[in-house]
C-alpha cells in the first residue's frame, strides 16, 4: 500500500467576525496519493480555494485553521512557523492560480523570476538555473522560448501567462502542485491546451496535482478521484468514472444533471434551487436540506457523517438507513 503524500484530517478554517466565529471549511478529510490528481468542484462558497489556502499556509487574518491536521509525506505542516512554510512553497509544494498575474511581478522578466524560484529552492548556480528555466519554458509549450524568456509578463496572451504560472509551479520539481481554478480566464480551446499540458506534465514528472474548480466538464476530463464540496464539507468522495456516471449525494446528482450531454436529446436540465448559504446562516443538520428534493426528518436536525458506500463515501441521511429509520420513528 502507498502512503499518502497529502493527509488532510478534520480542517476546519475559521473567521472571527464582531459576530462570532465564522466556520468556512467544517471538518473536512482526504488523501492525495503520490502522482494521483484530486479534483475538488462545487459552487462559489464551498471553501474549496480555501482549503487549498489552508494546505499552502495562506490564510490571511482574521481567518485562521482552527482545527484539524495536514501532513506532507508524514510531517505535518500546518502549525510551522511562517519562514519554514514559506520553504516548503516552491520547493516541495508548487502553486498555480486562476489569474496567472497574481503569481507573475508584472515588473520583472518571466526569465528573472524563474532564475529566482529555481536559485531559491535548489542550489543551482544562475546559469545553470537559466538554463533550467529555459528547458521549462519549452516543456510547457512556449514557443521560442530563448527569444521569450526576456519579455515581461504583459508580452504574452493569458494562456501563455498560465504555461509561465504551470513552469514556475514545476521549477522546483514539487510534490504536490495545487491548482485553483487555472482555465477558467481562458478560451475554450487554450483550457483543453492547458488541460492536456497538465495531465502530461503530471504523468512525465509523477507530481501529485489537487485541481480545484467549479468545472465538472475538467474534473472529468483530468481528474483520478473527485471530491465534492457544498458549504464547507466534502459531501462526496470517489472516482470520477463513478461520482459522474452514478452520483450518490442529491447535491452530486444535480451538478451531474446540470451538465449538458452532447449524445443525449434531454428537453430541460436540471436546476437546483436556492443557493448556498452563507456563512452567517448555515443551516443546522445537513446545509443542503433546504435545496433538497429527497430530504426527510434527521436532515434537518443532525448533520451525517461521510460514510462508505460502495466504492465511495457519502455524508447523506440516504445512505445511513438504520440510523435514519431510526430517527424518523423518533
Amino acid at each position: 500500500m502507498k502512503k499518502a503524500l497529502l493527509s488532510v484530517r478534520d480542517l476546519r478554517v475559521e473567521f472571527s467576525t464582531r459576530r462570532g466565529t465564522l466556520v468556512a471549511v467544517d471538518g473536512v478529510s482526504f488523501d492525495i496519493m503520490p502522482g494521483e490528481v484530486l479534483g475538488v468542484v462545487g459552487e462559489s462558497g464551498a471553501g474549496k480555494s480555501l482549503t487549498g489556502s489552508a494546505i499552502i499556509g495562506l490564510i490571511e487574518p482574521p481567518g485562521r485553521i482552527g482545527a484539524g491536521e495536514i501532513r506532507l509525506t508524514g510531517e505535518r505542516i500546518d502549525h510551522l512557523p511562517p519562514e519554514r512554510m514559506r520553504r516548503i512553497r516552491g520547493r516541495r509544494i508548487g502553486m498555480v492560480f486562476q489569474d496567472p498575474l497574481t503569481s507573475l511581478n508584472p515588473l520583472y522578466r518571466i526569465g528573472d523570476q524563474l532564475v529566482e524560484t529555481i536559485v531559491t529552492h535548489t542550489n543551482k548556480s544562475r546559469a545553470a538555473a537559466r538554463t533550467h528555466a529555459l528547458a521549462l519554458l519549452t516543456e510547457v509549450g512556449i514557443p521560442a522560448p530563448e527569444a521569450r524568456i526576456d519579455n515581461y509578463p504583459h508580452q504574452f496572451s493569458g494562456g501563455m501567462r498560465q504555461r509561465v504560472v504551470l513552469a514556475l509551479a514545476l521549477a522546483a520539481n514539487p510534490e504536490l502542485i495545487i491548482a485553483d481554478e487555472p482555465t477558467t480566464a481562458l478560451d475554450v480551446s487554450v483550457q483543453a491546451q492547458i488541460i492536456a499540458l497538465l495531465k502530461r506534465l503530471c504523468r512525465d514528472h509523477g507530481t501529485a496535482v489537487m485541481l480545484i474548480t467549479h468545472d465538472m466538464g475538467v474534473i472529468a476530463e483530468t481528474a483520478d478521484r473527485v471530491a465534492v464540496m457544498y458549504a464547507g464539507r466534502i459531501v462526496e468522495i470517489g472516482a470520477v468514472r463513478d461520482v459522474v456516471r452514478s452520483p450518490l449525494h442529491p447535491y452530486t446528482i444535480g451538478l451531474m444533471g446540470s451538465i449538458p450531454k452532447p449524445d443525449v436529446d434531454t428537453p430541460r436540465l436540471t436546476q437546483i434551487p436556492g443557493m448556498m448559504p452563507r456563512l452567517t446562516a448555515i443551516p443546522t443538520g445537513c446545509a443542503f436540506h433546504p435545496r433538497c428534493p429527497r430530504a426527510f426528518a434527521p436532515c434537518a436536525i443532525e448533520r451525517p457523517d461521510q460514510k462508505t458506500h460502495g466504492r465511495a463515501e457519502v455524508a447523506c441521511w440516504l445512505f445511513q438507513p438504520t440510523r435514519a429509520a431510526a430517527e424518523a420513528r423518533g
